[in-house]
């Protein structure tokens, strides 16, 4: 990969943000991880998982409804990842590590893998965000451009209509391939893996034999192949489509920047605070329904300045990073509506899909 680093001598936005959010947890004698709002999102969550889990096999049911309940079954899903895993692996649900690292495994229970996640996300995704060879969540198959130093094909022409399909399949290429590719590779896209020990070898082998087991094998012998399938087309196609929709809203849209890392060496002449916000939007902060659904993920701003810091918390730290955004001259990129982002992003795909350099344009 290509070394990447930023110009840190002068961080004087992050050292400013910063000092305005620690003085709002110690004035407020409150804890940066999660509370009794987190908590209560994850007795609701898992649980009713569980239940239409088990609806969906054991009750005799019209197929509609059963395929119906698939598809809330992914939805429910993806949204464990964003609220409970997503704080877990960022070691900001709970101060102790061992309810972190336990809940960070609900990861393992939709299919994919906490260990491998946390090198994709925690230390890629989030210090080089959006800089295109380095970054893996910018790094789709070949049929999506997600930015401008991306090689431009003819069939990316049409891509702001069959992205959809990509997004809804990109939880069955996650499970079953790419966490394989990473896993034998000894990488995450172009970055090493330095070291995967005993335990997480077993982790990962013991957790990919019982998700065949419980969302293969069990429901095939219950209700049978036929019905299987559908379901499980269905759940995968709207938790893939519910996980791809919310990364692209948070940072691949019209107003957010990119970086083109595929030199050997890339020196980014700006603090990486500073590159966080310029590469990351909001979106819906104002939409409590939204923001419940997401996890917070829908103030990615203040996540990717303060990733340590529990997502229920974003809502009341936006005014102070607005605020030094503000202060400091760096656009601060907020859609008011959640339609207003997915709109924002259709039309930038489409704009990258027909012009292989952007044209100047003025977002709408």
């Amino acid at each position: 990969m290509a070394k990447v680093t930023f110009n840190n001598q002068n961080s004087a936005f992050y050292d400013a943000v910063k000092l305005k959010v620690d003085d709002y947890f110690k004035t407020n004698n409150i804890s940066i991880n999660g509370d009794k709002r987190l908590y209560i999102k994850t007795l609701t969550l898992i649980p009713a998982a569980a239940i239409i889990y088990l609806s969906v096999i054991f009750l005799p049911m019209p197929a509609l409804l059963a395929l119906l309940l698939c598809g809330l079954l992914g939805f429910t899903m993806a949204s464990i990842g964003f609220n409970v895993m997503h704080d877990a692996c960022h070691g900001s649900y709970s101060n102790k590590k061992w309810l972190n690292n336990l809940l960070g495994l609900s990861l393992n229970c939709l299919g994919g893998n906490a260990f491998l996640w946390k090198v994709k996300h925690n230390i890629i995704h989030h210090t080089y965000t959006n800089v295109d060879g380095v970054d893996d969540d910018i790094a789709k198959l070949p049929v999506i451009r997600q930015c401008e130093t991306q090689k431009k094909m003819k069939l990316h022409k049409y891509q702001h209509y069959y992205s959809v399909l990509v997004y809804a399949l990109s939880s069955f290429l996650w499970v079953f391939l790419m966490d394989f590719v990473k896993y034998f590779g000894k990488k995450v896209y172009r970055t090493p893996i330095s070291k995967i020990d005993t335990k997480e070898h077993v982790i990962f082998w013991a957790s990919k034999f019982l998700y065949l087991v419980f969302y293969i094998a069990i429901p095939i012998y219950f209700v049978g192949f036929l019905p299987w399938l559908a379901g499980f087309f269905a759940m995968h196609a709207i938790m893939g489509l519910t996980l791809a929709v919310v990364f692209q809203l948070a940072h691949v849209v019209e107003d957010t920047h990119f970086v083109d890392g595929n030199n050997d060496v890339l020196k980014i002449d700006q603090e990486w605070a500073r590159h966080q916000v310029e590469t990351t939007a909001n979106f819906a902060t104002n939409n409590k329904l939204v923001s419940w659904i997401v996890g917070g993920l829908n103030f990615q701003i203040e996540h990717h300045l303060f990733p340590k810091v529990s997502h229920v918390h974003y809502p009341a730290i936006s005014k102070l990073v607005e605020e030094t955004c503000n202060e400091f001259n760096i656009r601060y990129v907020n859609y008011p509506t959640m339609s207003a982002a997915v709109a924002s992003h259709f039309r930038f795909m489409k704009i990258l899909g027909q012009h292989e350099f952007l044209p100047e344009y003025s977002p709408s």
